[in-house]
């Protein structure tokens, strides 16, 4: 079999223990790699019902077939596991020379299991693995533990770590690696940190055996070349997706003061146009052609990558106007291992529950110094930072004030109001993971194509959109940008994976694998939260209770009776159940048997 390795480490940090599991070529046709093989080692594998920091959770990096070939942007991979800060499953995309590595090594996914009594480095090199003692590292900052990590082993070790967030059990910790490439927003940083498994290092020295290596290089080359003379290609590298704040003032769609407006009065100190003006460097992940880390230096004077997400979550949401300082609670993020989103929004969340006289906080609105502080707080569970480390949902229920709380599923919304984009609302409420924007950026669609619509034109383009950028590249595993950012054609995609793996998959056979992840994945939220409802996948209240009262688009508010119609023909597009659930013959139909035998006791009649 061609494009897989079909090899699996499992490793059993309680017992010290690896072994080898060679799993059938069926499943590798079935999922093809990345979030498709996660989802199914947790399916299988996962108890019901386990503590996401308990010893019984299993933490997977998983890369697939186009990972690590010549290109384009394919040095990536997914991590995952039952999430902590969502109780259902979760996983993220990060760039890494680890996932290069992996594919050197011949390992198509890591899964770890157990606890280990002391902090480990797991240590994977071809066929080897072992464990080192990591007490000299547990504790240091993500960026120091990663300069000692290639002080020990390399620099061409890919090297995948967690911070001291992921140490105190943060429920939105990540996996760091590169110092500024992170990834795994629900807490997969936490899961690491709870079975005290510091890093993973890996080095591999062979290559992945493929169909048609010649094709897999000529296909290659001719999408660099076409995404290199896109007409987009040059502001992209000047801007990358910071030219974000600027569209989304424009659109009224840029989060400000926890999501209470949709534009920034302090927005033109924060933009792409400015940060060209004091950018000292540009950095990427492996094997990619179109680099997004575009570096500053913060207001104390060190380097920083940014990007949209991270600039509006950390800015105009929390009513910061300069980029500089924006930069340094961006650093911090970065150095401790915390998710910049759900910090965004856990702190703006807090913020607001202080203004409101509900949380007590020596901290507000704009006040940077004062945040840094409560970062640090955050991250070693001090004070008031010990509640805010379990993320907004558990914040707001013991502040007693939930319909201010900007989350779907227990994941911080991403930085985009949606107050007058029903369409962007519902990619949040369908995400696999919770509200997301990686599945489905709805949203520039919806503002070419009609803010105000609610119809079945938006859920279908929808599920195309989670079909290619949730299916096709977490599962594949390569970046979306080239495709979403410069028009590259998905055929690129599909004649890589063709040329990789000798099947002849057409995208439709691809996006039919897309369809059986994400119904694999809503089946492992039902079995974990025992059902589900429609209440389940709703947008934050605050977009249906308060319009906006700034810009061009006051007294926008998103309509709770169209926005569940539309939410309807969504699950009837996806062959779902009223509830959410999916229906038994859709599983069948998707090969999901064992599935379809649970979505018998939850799914309700049509």
């Amino acid at each position: 079999m061609f494009g897989w390795s079909k090899r699996v480490l499992w490793v059993d940090l309680s017992r010290g223990e690896f072994r080898e599991w060679r799993y059938p070529g069926e499943m590798a046709r079935m999922f093809i790699g990345g979030r498709g093989f996660a989802a199914k080692i947790l399916w299988d594998f996962l108890e019901p019902g386990a503590d996401p920091l308990g010893p019984r959770n299993l933490f997977i990096a998983a890369v697939g077939p186009l990972t690590g070939l010549p290109g384009p942007n394919t040095g990536k991979l997914v991590v995952a596991a039952k999430s902590p800060l969502t109780g259902g499953y979760g996983d993220g995309n990060i760039g890494s020379w680890a996932a290069v590595q992996m594919r050197a090594a011949g390992w198509d996914a890591i899964v770890v299991e157990g606890v280990s009594e002391k902090p480990v480095v797991l240590v994977v090199e071809d066929d080897r693995a072992w464990l080192e003692p990591a007490e000299d590292l547990w504790g240091l900052d993500a960026f120091r533990a990663y300069d000692r990590l290639v002080e020990r082993y390399g620099r061409d070790a890919g090297i995948l770590l967690i911070g001291p967030a992921g140490e105190n059990l943060v429920r939105y910790a990540t996996v760091v690696s590169m110092k500024g490439r992170a990834g795994g927003r629900p807490g997969i940083g936490a899961v690491m940190g709870s079975k005290r498994l510091k890093a993973i290092v890996v080095r591999g020295s062979g290559k992945p055996e493929l169909f048609d290596p010649d094709a897999v290089m000529k296909y290659a080359v001719e999408a660099i070349r076409e995404i290199k003379t896109s007409p987009n290609y040059g502001f992209w590298m000047r801007q990358g997706t910071m030219f974000t704040i600027e569209w989304a003032q424009e659109a009224s769609v840029l989060p400000a003061y926890n999501f209470r407006e949709a534009v920034f009065e302090g927005y033109e100190g924060i933009s792409g146009s400015y940060m060209e003006r004091i950018e000292v460097d540009l950095r990427s992940c492996p094997l990619c052609v179109m680099a997004c880390g575009h570096v500053i230096d913060d207001s104390e004077g060190r380097r920083v990558e940014l990007d949209y997400e991270n600039v509006a979550m950390l800015g105009s949401n929390l009513g910061i106007s300069r980029l500089e300082e924006v930069g340094l609670l961006n650093r911090l993020a970065d150095v401790y291992g915390l998710d910049t989103i759900s910090l965004g929004g856990t702190l703006g969340y807090a913020l607001e529950a202080a203004e409101r006289g509900k949380l007590e906080l020596d901290a507000g609105w704009g006040e940077t110094k004062k945040i840094a502080r409560l970062i640090e707080d955050i991250t070693f569970r001090r004070g008031v930072g010990d509640l805010l480390a379990e993320g907004v949902a558990r914040l707001s229920q013991r502040v007693g004030e939930t319909w201010y709380a900007m989350h779907v599923k227990g994941l911080e919304v991403s930085a985009y109001d949606c107050r007058a984009a029903p369409g962007m609302a519902l990619a949040y409420a369908t995400s696999p993971i919770g509200a997301h924007h990686k599945d489905a950026w709805m949203i520039g669609w919806e503002v070419q194509h009609g803010r105000t619509e609610y119809n079945r034109e938006k859920v279908r383009k929808l599920i195309w959109m989670q079909r290619f950028r949730g299916g096709l590249f977490e599962t594949a595993v390569a970046c979306r940008f080239p495709v979403v950012e410069t028009g590259l054609g998905l055929e690129h995609y599909v004649r890589l994976f063709q040329a990789a793996t000798g099947l002849s998959y057409s995208l439709d056979d691809i996006f039919t694998v897309a369809d059986r992840v994400y119904a694999l994945i809503r089946m492992i939220w039902v079995r974990e939260h025992g059902g589900w409802s429609i209440e389940k996948d709703m947008p934050p209240e605050r977009w249906f209770r308060d319009p906006l009262t700034k810009g061009p688009l006051k007294g926008a508010k998103l309509d709770r009776d169209r926005f569940i119609d539309m939410l309807r023909m969504y699950y009837e597009e996806r062959g779902w159940a009223p509830n959410g659930v999916p229906r038994p013959d859709t599983l069948r139909s998707l090969g999901l048997d064992g599935a379809a035998e649970l979505a018998e006791k939850y799914t309700i009649p049509r």
